[in-house]
């Protein structure tokens, strides 16, 4: 299997297969992530495609020195603050701490065979935590399904943000916070 930085340098030699596997590699961690962050699915599946389309033309300005993933998803974050400058959605600063967000975003939850039982069991525990996570800001949802879904480090997920590791794990722990509280009401 080849590394990200291979992949690139094989695209930028003209390998056109060679991005294919990068789009191959990145397109569903990409549209959970925003689809998670649009709440729309078509929506998502544009905006992969835009990421896809933008990284493909500006692949010559990626550093090797840098990890690959977290140059891709800050051109998925950069699209999603756009679409929520565009549609007028708040885009909370980092340092604010509003409890109410005017964006919601819906969760999937993938099943997969399961009974009837276990498929309403498995609705119901959604529609709890998509209620939970309609209540934080989209800036702290942002950080939590980056690290909890889409499974990034706090370093990864700093380098994306231009802040500092510690203000992500802060970020990163009242997200979690402010869901599992939000669970717990909802009881």
């Amino acid at each position: 299997m080849f590394e990200d930085k291979d992949l690139v340098k094989r695209t930028l030699d003209g390998d056109k297969e060679a991005f294919e596997m990068i789009v191959q590699r990145y397109k569903q961690p990409l549209l959970n992530y925003i689809g998670r962050m649009v709440g729309e699915r078509e929506l998502a599946l544009d905006f992969t495609q835009d990421v896809f389309i933008k990284t493909y033309a500006s692949l010559h300005t990626y550093r090797p020195q840098h990890k690959f993933s977290t140059w891709l998803f800050k051109i998925a974050s950069n699209l999603t603050i756009d679409y929520w400058r565009k549609k007028k959605i708040v885009a909370f600063s980092l340092d604010q701490t509003r409890e109410d967000a005017d964006y919601r975003p819906s969760i999937q939850i993938p099943s997969k065979d399961l009974s009837i039982v276990e498929k309403f069991e498995l609705s119901e525990v959604r529609e709890r935590i998509e209620k939970a996570m309609e209540k934080i800001p989209p800036s702290l949802r942002e950080l939590f399904v980056w690290r909890h879904i889409n499974e990034f480090s706090y370093e990864e997920i700093a380098e994306i943000k231009s802040l500092p590791v510690g203000t992500i794990k802060n970020k990163v722990f009242q997200a979690k916070e402010s869901i599992r509280r939000n669970l717990e009401e909802s009881k």
